[in-house]
């Protein structure tokens, strides 16, 4: 299983970004997908995450109404769109395939497979 996350850049605070996530060798439309980032000098922290047909998110609340999470199982890619970013958004921003179908598993550990990260950085 390979996870390649990719979108990331700098960015002033308020702009949008998107990142991408692509998976392969496997299936994984029957999985929960999600993203985690880390900022610098903190732990890793969950964002968002997808159920395995895309119909069901749940978000963390430093997100919540600003970034949406998608995905395409026709294309094994799992999207994260961000808007209003702010400086506290900065961070390597990971993609993980989830051990569940459900997207209510967010934890570390609920994830098998992680993608190598892409940074996001929004200047103020």
């Amino acid at each position: 299983v390979q996870l390649q996350a990719f979108g990331g850049g700098l960015v002033q605070a308020g702009d949008s970004l998107r990142l991408s996530c692509a998976a392969s060798g496997g299936t994984f439309s029957n999985l929960a997908m999600g993203w985690f980032r880390q900022a610098p000098g903190k732990e890793r922290e969950f964002v968002a995450t997808i159920n395995y047909s895309g119909g069901s998110t749940t978000y963390a609340d430093s997100v919540k109404g600003r970034f949406t999470i998608s995905r395409d199982n026709a294309k094994n890619t799992v999207y994260l769109q961000m808007a209003s970013l702010k400086p506290e958004d900065t961070a390597v921003y990971y993609c993980a395939v989830s051990r569940y179908s459900s997207d209510y598993h967010y934890t570390e550990r609920a994830f098998l497979s992680w993608g190598q990260g892409t940074l996001v950085t929004v200047s103020s």
